[in-house]
């Protein structure tokens, strides 16, 4: 493989705000997303968790109404970030059959799947809308970015729960390698603060129950963690051939140097405790770069805010980086952002990237009281980056084994 992969284009939604600089802003400045719901379902149900980190501009505020009612609010969030990163990446001019689309969900139309469910028992199946499958597929929002941008060379789904939108950028990497196409848009999306799932995180004890504190509910690496924040949203990064983008005279973020995708092969939803598959996604991630451990810079760590799984991950870190891994930036985006399932890495690629080019790793929120057993150099302050070239990577492993990672460098170096 030897393509030079650029990202020239980057866009994001989700509960820190409708664009990729908002995003990123807010993320620097230390701002929470989770907040309480105040849907009347949450009493309705007498659901334990109360709140969660909702995207704060909501997709029917930003696409036309017809547009709006044949999407999911995934396929919703996904068209969103997707034209914010293509105008981006300055629109560009692009054979069709050139273009392709990696896009991924954990879950797809959940919101479609069960609102159609409520209207056959309630109505009758005449009152079931005929774009009912259309909506709830877990590949709408890939089909319907490639609608929407003409994109003919691919329409690729990759649906690996939390480790999904990274996955999708690994596989859009390993199609431009293999010349399928000069442009890709890849991310991730998901829409999933419904009363279901939080009921069945909750009965799991996968969420955090402080009800009375929601904005420091997430805390990753604290001794205190017990549980994530549900999130949702989407973000898009446009990849293109270096060849393609100077040619064009595109501006470039950074580039997409190496990914890997394993499989843990231990538990439906639990990690590795010896994070032995993570440890290998990240090596892999990095031979494909033509890095070494010695090369990272910056690691944006999945770190859900689980007791099991942040522990995991420093293990496996540990494994590849040894005693290093105690003075690499680290940042653990979602005790921001919330956890965005399918679409949480696509968002910390973002992140990852504007790490590298920025040289600032952002900071981890409400790690107050740090656990002695994961001692990461992670901090509640942007931490400064070294002077020099940048490589940052970005980690996502999800329910059933799924581990994906991506490797981000500078690209002015």
């Amino acid at each position: 493989m030897s393509k030079r992969i650029v990202v020239t284009g980057i866009g994001a939604t989700s509960a820190l705000g409708g664009t990729a600089p908002e995003n990123w802003q807010n993320l620097l400045a230390g701002v929470s997303g989770a907040r309480p719901l105040t849907h009347d379902w949450v009493a309705e149900y007498e659901l334990p968790v109360t709140f969660a980190a909702e995207a704060v501009v909501r997709p029917e505020t930003v696409l036309e109404r017809p547009q709006a009612k044949r999407l999911d609010p995934a396929s919703q969030f996904a068209l969103i970030a997707a034209m914010e990163a293509w105008a981006d990446a300055g629109a560009p001019e692009v054979d069709p059959d050139r273009l392709g689309v990696d896009f991924a969900t954990g879950i797809g139309g959940v919101w479609t799947l069960l609102d159609a469910w409520d209207t056959l028992r309630e109505k009758g199946p005449r009152r079931v809308m005929p774009m009912t499958v259309p909506m709830l597929m877990p590949n709408a929002a890939a089909g319907n970015l490639s609608l929407h941008f003409g994109a003919r060379a691919f329409s690729r789904t990759v649906a690996s729960a939390c480790a999904s939108s990274v996955e999708s950028i690994a596989s859009a990497y390993e199609h431009m390698q293999l010349g399928l196409a000069d442009v890709v848009i890849a991310g991730g999306t998901e829409s999933a603060i419904h009363p279901i799932t939080v009921a069945a995180f909750a009965s799991m004890q996968a969420l955090s129950r402080r009800n009375d504190s929601p904005e420091t509910a997430s805390r990753p690496f604290s001794l205190g963690r017990d549980g994530f924040v549900m999130g949702e949203g989407a973000a898009v990064l446009i990849l293109e051939t270096e060849e393609h983008a100077l040619a064009r005279g595109a501006k470039i973020y950074g580039r997409l140097v190496g990914s890997a995708v394993t499989a843990d092969s231990h538990h439906i939803t639990a990690p590795d405790p010896e994070g032995m598959g993570a440890s290998r996604a990240v090596r892999q991630a990095l031979e494909q770069a033509g890095a070494s451990p010695d090369d990272v810079t910056h690691i944006n760590a999945h770190a859900t805010s689980t007791p099991v799984g942040d522990v995991a991950e420093y293990t496996a870190l540990r494994s590849v980086f040894g005693e290093r891994v105690h003075d690499i930036p680290i940042s653990a985006t979602k005790a921001s952002t919330g956890h965005l399932l399918g679409g949480t890495g696509a968002l910390e690629a973002v992140f990852a990237l504007l790490a590298v080019k920025e040289r600032v790793a952002p900071p981890t929120i409400n790690l107050t009281e740090p656990d002695p057993d994961i001692p990461v150099k992670a901090s509640v302050e942007p931490q400064p980056l070294a002077e020099g070239p940048q490589l940052a990577i970005t980690n996502s492993f999800g329910f059933g084994g799924h581990n994906s990672v991506a490797a981000f460098a500078s690209y002015d170096d």
